[in-house]
């Protein structure tokens, strides 16, 4: 006999579990049913930056944003702007902002560690969704278990599994590529760590970059972005870590020394990854018993630093919506009403973004773009 749950939510990630957190302080049960075998299965990325008006107003709602503001990363605000020489040609402080930055492992298991323990399901690879009527779904896991559910939640990421069910939408290549790499211990590398800074770090020239992060656990994480074809990063063996990075750095021959050494001197293998990105305006007709959030539901590029911020947002605002409305359909009317038009928004962003970052002249772009950003409105 299979098991049946009110609420179930695909994918443990920030929308899933945000969810499951402010459904719970409604006093709402859920179930979250998780690929990853354990909550240490992998490291969940870098540094993520917490805009007031969506993830922060997520853990407030959650009832955490006091936790959150003890495991900020001070001095993560600070910003630099680089030529490919290495002079910094926008520096901003990053003291006292409204977007303080949080590794994304720590938010992770701040949000894990508001659930009881019974609410995930580990190592629970979804196979297979379909709809049985009057707004109830059946789940098929890879060990052969079955569940149904009255309402199905697909935060199960850019791959989603539940996407399908109410879309026909999938992602496609942006046009940029990143490889990924990390210096462990920047004080080994003291003249890289000075020149990068202690938060984010921009150094554009030539349709590409070096993007880094300076982490709480002193490490610098970075991504060699590239606009490229899809299939570009196939012509680099990464399975032979000193050919990846003597390929890598042929693509950055006349910069700086200490911006080559953020590969040269990278610790462990270079990971690559395709940024990929569903069609601007991504929506659904309404569909009984189920509906999407996070990356399931707007898969963007990451140069509006928007989407971990929308997908909490995500969550928050269906968890709220189902915990004040009576009627489940209605419930994610509401929040689907208010989900398409703002990440239809960001998402365009994002992409405007992408096309400043890589395209010419983008150093002066993205410098013009920043001091935009801080000039008073009239």
């Amino acid at each position: 006999m299979s098991e049946h749950h009110p609420i179930a939510v695909i994918g443990a990630g920030l929308s899933g579990l945000v969810l499951a957190r402010v459904l719970h302080v409604h006093g709402i049960a859920t179930a979250i049913y998780e690929l990853d075998a354990s909550p240490t299965a992998r490291n969940q990325g870098g540094m993520l930056d917490l805009h007031a008006e969506s993830g922060q107003a997520a853990l407030r709602a959650a009832g955490l944003f006091e936790e959150f503001t003890a495991l900020v990363h001070q001095g993560g605000e600070e910003m630099r702007i680089i030529d490919k020489h290495g002079t910094v040609r926008m520096a901003e402080a990053g003291e006292d902002g409204d977007r303080p930055e949080i590794d994304r492992n720590d938010l992770r298991r701040l949000l894990l560690n508001s659930l009881p323990d019974n609410v995930i399901r580990w190592g629970a690879k979804v196979t297979a969704a379909r709809a049985l009527g009057d707004g109830r779904h059946e789940v098929t896991l890879a060990d052969g278990t079955i569940f149904t559910t009255d309402l199905l939640i697909g935060a199960d990421g850019a791959w989603s599994k539940i996407r399908p069910l109410v879309s026909a939408a999938t992602p496609s290549y942006s046009g940029v590529s990143f490889i990924e790499c990390d210096l462990r211990d920047a004080t080994q590398h003291p003249a890289t760590a000075e020149l990068v800074g202690g938060g984010m770090m921009f150094a554009l020239a030539d349709h590409k970059g070096l993007l880094t992060h300076t982490e709480t656990d002193g490490s610098v994480h970075t991504y060699a972005a590239f606009a490229a074809a899809a299939d570009w990063l196939n012509t680099i063996d990464f399975a032979d870590a000193d050919a990846a990075k003597s390929a890598v750095l042929q693509q950055f021959q006349d910069w700086d020394d200490r911006l080559r050494a953020l590969i040269a001197d990278a610790d462990g293998p270079l990971v690559p990854r395709l940024i990929n990105a569903l069609p601007i305006g991504h929506r659904w007709d309404p569909t009984p018993g189920i509906t999407l959030l996070g990356d399931a539901a707007h898969l963007m590029s990451p140069f509006a630093g928007e989407g971990a911020n929308l997908a909490m947002l995500d969550g928050a605002e269906l968890a709220t919506a189902l915990a004040t409305h009576p009627d489940t359909e209605q419930a994610l009317r509401t929040y689907e009403q208010a989900l398409f038009p703002r990440s239809a928004e960001m998402a365009a962003g994002s992409a405007e973004n992408q096309a400043v970052m890589f395209g010419p002249d983008a150093l002066e772009n993205l410098i013009a773009q920043m001091t935009s950003y801080r000039e008073p409105v009239a």
